[in-house]
C-alpha cells in the first residue's frame, strides 16, 4: 500500500480560512477617515499577512510617529466589531468542504496564525468554527511571529506530527515563508494580493483545487 503523502494539515486562518482580509482594510480605511486620514495607497495591503507588532511599526513609519495610534486602534476595533455583528466573517470557498473530508479521512488539523489568541478566538466563533479545531496556535504563543516558523513549528509538536509530514495551506507570501521555514510542503491560495510564490510548492485558485492539485485529495 502506498503511504499516505501527509499525516496532518496546518491552516493559516485570516485569508485562508476566513475572508477577513478586505474587511480588515476597509474597516481600518474607515478608522483613518475617521480620524481624517489617509495611508499611502498599496500601504494596508501590504500588511496583509504580518502580525500586528510588525504591521504598526510599518504604518507609523508611513503615517507618523505622532499620529494617535490608540485612537486608531479603538476607531478600527469599533468598525471591525460593527461589520462583524452585521454580517459574521465569511468563510474562503470549500472551507466546509475541505474539513468534512479532512474529518472522513482522519487526518488530524490545526491553524497556525499571526493573530493572538483573543483574536483568534473571536474570529472563529463569529466564522462558526469554533468547535472545528481543537488546536489553534497563535502569535501569543511562541517567540516570534510569522515569517518565523515558530507556530507551524507549535502547531506540528501538538498534532504530534513530524513537519516534514504537514502540508500548510496559507495565502500571504510572509506566511508561506513562515511554513517552509518549518520544513513544510506548502500550497498558496491567494486572496486580495499578488504573491510572489517563492515558497509555494503548488499556487491554487482555492482550497480544494489546492488539495487535489497537492495529493491530498484525489483529482
Amino acid at each position: 500500500m502506498t503511504q499516505p503523502r501527509f499525516d496532518a494539515v496546518i491552516f493559516d486562518l485570516d485569508g485562508t480560512l476566513l475572508a477577513t482580509e478586505q474587511m480588515g482594510i476597509e474597516t481600518q480605511e474607515a478608522a483613518l477617515h475617521r480620524m481624517g486620514r489617509t495611508a499611502p495607497e498599496g500601504l494596508l495591503e501590504s500588511l496583509v499577512g504580518m502580525d500586528e507588532p510588525s504591521a504598526r511599526k510599518i504604518l507609523r513609519d508611513h503615517i507618523g510617529a505622532d499620529f494617535d495610534f490608540d485612537q486608531l486602534d479603538r476607531f478600527w476595533a469599533e468598525a471591525l466589531i460593527e461589520r462583524r455583528d452585521r454580517d459574521g466573517i465569511p468563510l474562503r470557498p470549500y472551507v466546509a468542504d475541505l474539513l468534512a473530508a479532512l474529518r472522513e479521512m482522519g487526518m488530524p488539523f490545526a491553524i497556525a496564525t499571526s493573530s493572538t489568541t483573543d483574536q483568534a478566538r473571536e474570529k472563529l466563533a463569529a466564522a462558526g468554527l469554533t468547535d472545528s479545531f481543537h488546536i489553534v496556535v497563535t502569535r501569543s504563543d511562541v517567540p516570534d511571529p510569522k515569517p518565523a516558523p515558530d507556530v507551524y513549528l507549535l502547531a506540528a509538536q501538538r498534532l504530534g506530527i513530524d513537519p516534514t509530514r504537514c502540508l500548510a495551506f496559507e495565502d500571504s507570501d510572509i506566511g508561506a515563508r513562515a511554513a517552509r521555514a518549518a520544513g513544510m510542503t506548502v500550497v498558496q491560495v491567494p486572496d486580495m494580493t499578488p504573491l510572489s510564490g517563492d515558497h509555494a510548492d503548488l499556487m491554487a485558485e482555492d482550497l480544494i483545487a489546492g488539495a487535489r492539485g497537492i495529493g491530498l485529495l484525489a483529482a
